[in-house]
This record gives structure tokens, C-alpha cells and sequence, in this order.
């Protein structure tokens, strides 16, 4: 069978077209893609999530978090895998805030927090090639979560695997609890802020918050250590940005409980 000459520079340029389609994604689909990644230590708890949770959580009752330093992300498993508590573990994923906050919300919250839309962006992304309808339920659960405990991380997981703990950690450990803790009031411990924002923009969620009073520890190297409070506008502060002095007491190295005012500027 012959072809005529026109059909046949058609084929040819139609080949050519999409052999540079998919051998090279475009920068939508390679941001499509882009995955977030963090390095913790495991809390499982069995908590009451009911149906909401076990939609996102491949059916498990139990709730896994990751605590990255100050920041704990709630994981969510397309499906299931057997976290052990305590045991640290590297997981790759999408911070579904994040993502959310980056599309923003061109309704300025007229129809709630987040947009269902926005969700259904989030879990095409991490979990991609699902049936329509469990897309639209994961977006729906998803929304429901992020509305409830917006300051909350969810992380929707694509991959999980444990840490082997680094040599001489253990001993490391020992040594930190020997560290005395001192309060220091909120007033003094300001005085002694080295960097870190002084105003934060509100988030979505919370468009006219003004300010936040958290309560912090801050380790012997002037960072914080730990965030004691169950606060969501003090949650979402990037405490990792903070620094202070090294605290001492007498010449040695201490640890200090104090409390920090975290101001906002509201959206209009």
C-alpha cells in the first residue's frame, strides 16, 4: 500500500511532536511533580478520627505524626504502612498547606477554607492515576481536616522509610538531659533575640488574627527546642527562623522556658 506524500510528512511531523512530549514533561507537570520532604520522629496514637481520618489514612485507625524539631505533620497513607512509635523515618510527600496557601483563595473565604478545588489539586498531585470518584472523596476528607485543625500539617505520603539513629546519638541524648531549665520571663528573653521576624502575614484560615502569645523552650544553642502549646496561630510560626543568645546561668549552658509574642498583619 502506498502513501501520498502529504500523509506521510504528517505522520512523520505527528511522530516527531509527541516523541518530545514524553521524553521531556513540561515545567507544569514537572512542578506537578515537585515533593516535599521531611525527617522525624514517629508518635502513633489512636485517636478518634472517625470516618474524616480513615478516608485519607488507607482505613488505619491509628494516627501517625512526624516531629520534625518544632513542627509535628499528621501523615496520610494511600496505603497502609506499619509506622513503629518513637523509631525516626524519612518520608517524601506533599505539605498539603503549603500547596494550598501557594494557590491561595481568589474567594477571599466567602466559600470557606480551603477550596475544595484546592484540595482536589493537593491529591491529584501526590496520589495521580486514582478513579474520579476516591479523588473526590480523598479532596472532600482532605478539606474537612484542613478546616478543622487548619495550623496542622497534613502530609499525603508517596514514600516512608525508617533512619537507621546515627553513632553516638544515644549518648548525645544522655548528655541533653542533664541540662538544667530556667524561666525566664517574656520581657527579658525579647531583649535577647539575635534574628527572626518581627510580623508575620495572617494566614488564609485566619485572615484579621493580630497576634499570638506561644509558649517556647529554647536549647543551650539560642534556637527553639520545643513549642508548648496547643495554640494554632502558634503553630504555624516558623520557629526555626528564631535565635537567641546562648542562654547561661552562673557560666554553664541552660535551657530556658519563656513565653514569645508573635504579631500578625492581617489580609485585607
Amino acid at each position: 500500500m502506498k502513501l501520498k506524500p502529504r500523509i506521510v510528512c504528517v505522520l512523520v511531523l505527528s511522530l516527531a511532536v509527541w516523541s518530545a512530549c514524553s521524553s521531556k514533561p513540561s515545567a507544569d507537570q514537572a512542578k506537578k511533580v515537585a515533593l516535599d520532604h521531611i525527617q522525624g520522629k514517629a508518635q502513633v496514637l489512636i485517636e478518634g478520627g472517625g470516618a474524616v481520618d480513615e478516608t485519607l489514612n488507607a482505613g488505619s485507625k491509628s494516627s501517625v505524626y512526624i516531629w520534625e524539631g518544632t513542627r509535628r505533620y499528621r501523615l496520610f497513607f494511600k496505603t497502609p504502612y506499619e509506622v513503629t512509635h518513637g523509631d525516626e523515618y524519612s518520608v517524601e510527600g506533599i505539605n498539603a498547606q503549603r500547596v494550598i496557601e501557594e494557590i491561595g483563595d481568589p474567594d477571599q473565604g466567602q466559600n470557606g477554607y480551603p477550596l475544595l478545588t484546592s484540595c482536589e489539586h493537593v491529591v491529584r498531585m501526590v496520589w495521580s492515576g486514582a478513579a474520579m470518584d476516591v479523588i473526590g472523596l480523598d479532596a472532600q476528607a482532605l478539606r474537612n481536616r484542613v478546616n478543622r485543625y487548619p495550623a496542622r500539617t497534613v502530609f499525603l505520603v508517596t514514600k516512608i522509610q525508617p533512619v537507621k539513629p546515627a553513632e553516638g546519638a544515644a549518648e548525645k541524648k544522655e548528655d541533653k538531659k542533664d541540662i538544667p531549665e530556667v524561666e525566664v520571663p517574656a520581657d527579658k528573653q525579647r531583649a535577647l533575640l539575635v534574628e527572626g521576624p518581627t510580623v508575620l502575614p495572617a494566614p488564609l484560615w485566619d485572615t484579621k488574627a493580630t497576634a499570638v502569645t506561644c509558649k517556647i523552650t529554647i536549647g543551650t544553642d539560642g534556637k527553639v527546642a520545643t513549642l508548648d502549646t496547643g495554640k494554632q496561630l502558634c503553630e504555624i510560626v516558623p520557629w526555626a527562623q528564631y535565635r537567641y543568645q546562648p542562654p547561661v546561668k552562673a557560666g554553664k549552658p541552660v535551657k530556658v522556658s519563656t513565653e514569645v509574642e508573635v504579631r500578625f498583619e492581617a489580609r485585607k
